[in-house]
């Protein structure tokens, strides 16, 4: 009965398909048709750049493999052998309807420049079925055009928009781990292309758009420093995941029964792929292959290496053991905290970030989780919204003005409490994280109230005791 009533809206997409070129013409481009004299020239003057494209092409392939294979094996080496295939099904099923997603209309919400009142919150629609994105294929790309504060790339707009794609494909597989064990699969098809529109775009838009109005600044403050995703990526999906296992409920048997990892090595090469991934995802974001890249690899290195370590020897100290899934677990909870950090912070504050990183993230895997009692199954939260918390957060602290200087701005827009004595970086920080916060968590539960309505959210418990793999994909383990 449930599924009966996606059959209307399942019947409507050949026609969106259809009529999408006709929308597509209506909407200008971003900006309107005549963009400023000077973005004109700017855009003119500017050219491709071969090294830096070909840097941007690698970047978007290590941030793909992030998440096919790295996320999927992390995953799936964490759940019991009964849900493996369930869970890496999850990662791989996300990858491609987020692609889609992001091709029709999740890239035009979340970078295009929006109209009226709404352009500091959400993108238009003139990037529908990606229209438009084929006349300028061989130019660079000035994204914002027509905005007051556009910011001009040396390659392509095609390149622009896959690398920001794997962005928005491994945020929401990351949710997955919160509800592991536990969800229909068409529940998981559904929520994810609702939240990857309605939260995962806007708030890239808020953040990463040349007119968001977290980027530009609140309240006189400096924007704010997303280097490469704490807010959009980390902790957005983190809350999501909170909510998403507080939903769902609890599995059958937690607290009672052995759920112990099925293949740690799984999850070891899993979180090996997601480290050397992440250099694509970091160091690719200063979009060009130029120092600022190579700042954000080496503080990414290095506050992954402290985290790993502090996580395990917290480990140590308390459980008398440091765990392999302790020292994973840790290495990411160091590329989570580093990531919004990463092109603004030198190597000493990065190894403090690290250290801390690792020590409050297993603090909140095991101690606030076990204190407050939900069951989040992989710690999407505990790692992923806590981490994401830790670095956006000392981004405000340790921010280095020459990282972010400028001909307009020699001394930097983005500076950090210890180089200026101002808790204006830091504030625009907190801010950022509470309206991520609030927003992720708001419209996760109403989306999941929706999928409930239509689909259901979860397995019986027969089939979750029986195992994910064999009730909804006929496959198993051997």
């Amino acid at each position: 009965m449930k599924c009966n009533r996606l059959a209307p809206a399942l019947w409507a997409l050949p026609l969106l398909f259809a009529v999408s070129p006709v929308f597509a013409q209506q909407t200008p481009p971003s900006g309107g048709a005549a963009a400023p004299a000077a973005a004109a020239a700017a855009t003119a003057a500017a050219k491709l750049d071969n090294g830096d494209t070909a840097w941007m092409l690698a970047a978007t392939a290590l941030v793909l493999l992030m998440t096919i294979p790295g996320l999927a094996l992390f995953y799936a080496g964490m759940v019991r052998k009964k849900n493996v295939l369930a869970t890496m099904m999850q990662s791989f099923t996300i990858c491609c309807l987020v692609t889609i997603t992001w091709m029709v209309l999740g890239y035009s919400l979340a970078f295009t420049n929006g109209q009226g009142a709404l352009a500091p919150y959400i993108g238009d629609a003139s990037r529908l079925f990606l229209n438009g994105i084929a006349d300028n294929w061989d130019k660079p790309f000035l994204l914002g055009a027509g905005s007051s504060n556009p910011t001009q790339t040396t390659i392509p707009e095609t390149v622009y928009m896959m690398f920001q794609m794997t962005f928005g494909i491994i945020t929401p597989a990351l949710i997955a781990g919160a509800f592991a064990d536990r969800m229909k699969f068409s529940a998981v098809c559904l929520f994810m292309v609702l939240w990857s529109l309605m939260v995962y775009s806007p708030i890239a838009h808020w953040v990463w758009s040349p007119t968001g109005w977290l980027g530009n600044g609140v309240a006189g403050l400096p924007g704010a420093a997303d280097f490469a995703g704490g807010t959009v990526v980390h902790i957005n999906a983190g809350i999501a995941g909170l909510v998403c296992a507080l939903v769902l409920g609890k599995r059958v048997g937690y607290g009672q029964e052995n759920m112990a990892p099925w293949n740690l090595a799984y999850a070891v090469i899993g979180a090996s792929l997601l480290w050397v991934g992440w250099f694509g995802f970091n160091a690719g974001s200063a979009v060009a292959a130029n120092g600022r890249a190579g700042m954000a690899m080496a503080v990414t290195q290095i506050a992954t290496a402290a985290a790993a370590l502090g996580w395990a020897f917290a480990e140590w100290v308390v459980k008398g053991k440091p765990s392999v899934l302790g020292a994973a677990s840790g290495a990411v909870a160091g590329l989570v905290a580093i990531t919004p950090a990463s092109g603004f912070v030198l190597p000493g504050p990065a190894l403090l970030i690290g250290v801390v990183a690792g020590v409050v993230c297993f603090w909140a895997a095991t101690g606030l989780k076990h204190a407050l009692g939900y069951d989040d199954s992989l710690d999407c939260f505990g790692v992923h919204g806590v981490g994401g918390m830790v670095g956006a957060l000392l981004t405000g602290v340790f921010a280095f003005g020459p990282l972010t200087a400028s001909a307009d701005h020699p001394e930097g827009v983005n500076i950090g409490l210890i180089y200026n004595g101002s808790l204006s970086q830091l504030a625009a920080q907190a801010i950022a994280v509470c309206a991520t916060l609030v927003w992720s968590g708001l419209i996760t539960f109403v989306i999941l109230m929706v999928v409930k309505m239509l689909v259901g959210l979860r397995v019986n418990s027969e089939e979750e005791r029986e195992g994910l793999d064999i009730v909804l994909h006929g496959e198993q383990v051997f």
